[in-house]
């Protein structure tokens, strides 16, 4: 359970790079085909805001990355649940003021990921 765990914040760091790259470098160019109700000229007014967003889904790629790379189990256990905690708030926001299709690539994996967490440290107990 654990690793399917990790492998899924593996998963959703990779999302979270995608998407800093999306919002920092491709917004004006990608944004109006994903965000196709959204009127064609908010992108251009809206770039810097976008790159900022991206990069704060950048620092939660980092984050979940690094929680990997801990050998302590204890934080890592702590650290992964953090970063994935930022995410599903992420996810949650982004689903309530964005677009369900924005919110839900986030919110899910990341609720499922916190969920085998907790359950493969109560098994553990």
């Amino acid at each position: 359970m654990k690793k399917i765990a990790l492998i899924l914040v593996v998963l959703i760091a990779a999302l979270h790079l995608y998407i800093a790259w999306f919002e920092i470098f491709a917004w004006t160019s990608r944004g109006p085909k994903v965000f196709d109700t959204f009127p064609a000229e908010l992108f251009e007014k809206t770039v810097h805001m976008a790159a900022n967003q991206g990069i704060y889904n950048a620092f939660l790629a980092v984050g979940l990355v690094w929680s990997l790379l801990i050998k302590d189990e204890k934080w890592q256990f702590n650290i992964a649940v953090c970063f994935l905690i930022f995410v599903a708030a992420a996810g949650f926001m982004a689903a309530v003021t964005v677009a369900m299709k924005a919110g839900l690539p986030q919110l899910v994996p990341a609720s499922i990921a916190l969920a085998l967490l907790m359950l493969s440290k109560l098994k553990r107990q």
